[in-house]
């Protein structure tokens, strides 16, 4: 058995027993499947961890940059109360087109309002403040969406920032994957910046081998 194999075993152990079969969040998967938009969603496992996340810190506003389908965000928008909002960031129309199917599905359509256009250039007109913020989008943008997570989130608040470990790749400083090298000049800008306190959980599973960064802004 592979290490692949093995992580893939363990993390279906675990979904088993701690998630509930959820018809709805198996539904978005599948339209995401069926409109070919790439597999690159959340696990099940990690869009249970966000809502954990979202709910230990209270979350009634989150903003997330990279909608894809609407996979995480249906799992954020459980988290926030009734009267809370998700504000979600997406370059594509497409993907925004099937992300709002899916969420009204799910029954969070009212509480998510879906931002579409790169996210560098919508950012600047997002009003804060926020209490979570979790970035899964282009890695070579890391930096600035960091910016804007400072900017728009309260003191105190969590930022989740997704795909940080590149299976190991990002200790290699002679990588020229633009996902890679955004990824170091966003772990630099983090270290730098007394404005957030933050740390790395390094994550195996169905995704592989990668990890998130964990932070919160200091007050």
């Amino acid at each position: 058995m592979t290490a692949d194999d093995l992580w893939d075993q363990v993390d279906e152990y675990y979904t088993q027993r701690l998630l509930d079969d959820d018809e709805t969040l198996a539904a978005a998967l599948r339209a995401n499947a069926d409109a070919g938009l790439p597999p690159i969603d959340v696990t099940p496992a990690q869009g249970k961890l966000l809502h954990l996340l979202a709910r230990s810190v209270g979350a009634r506003r989150v903003l997330e940059v990279g909608t894809l389908g609407g996979y995480s965000t249906v799992w954020l928008a459980r988290a926030v109360p009734a009267d809370g909002e998700v504000v979600t960031c997406e370059v594509s129309p497409r993907h925004a087109e099937v992300a709002r199917a899916n969420l009204d599905g799910a029954g969070v359509g009212d509480r998510v309002r879906i931002v579409l256009g790169p996210a560098l250039e919508t950012l600047p007109s997002v009003e804060g403040p926020f209490d979570m913020v979790f970035v899964d989008a282009d890695k070579a943008s890391n930096t600035e969406y960091l910016e804007h997570a400072i900017r728009l989130a309260r003191p105190g608040a969590l930022v989740v920032v997704d795909n940080v470990v590149r299976e190991g790749r990002v200790v290699d400083p002679d990588d020229p994957d633009p996902a890679v090298v955004g990824t170091r000049r966003f772990a630099d800008a983090l270290a730098a910046d007394p404005r957030i306190s933050a740390t790395v959980v390094q994550t195996v599973g169905a995704k592989g081998y990668d990890g998130f960064v964990l932070g919160v802004l200091e007050s």
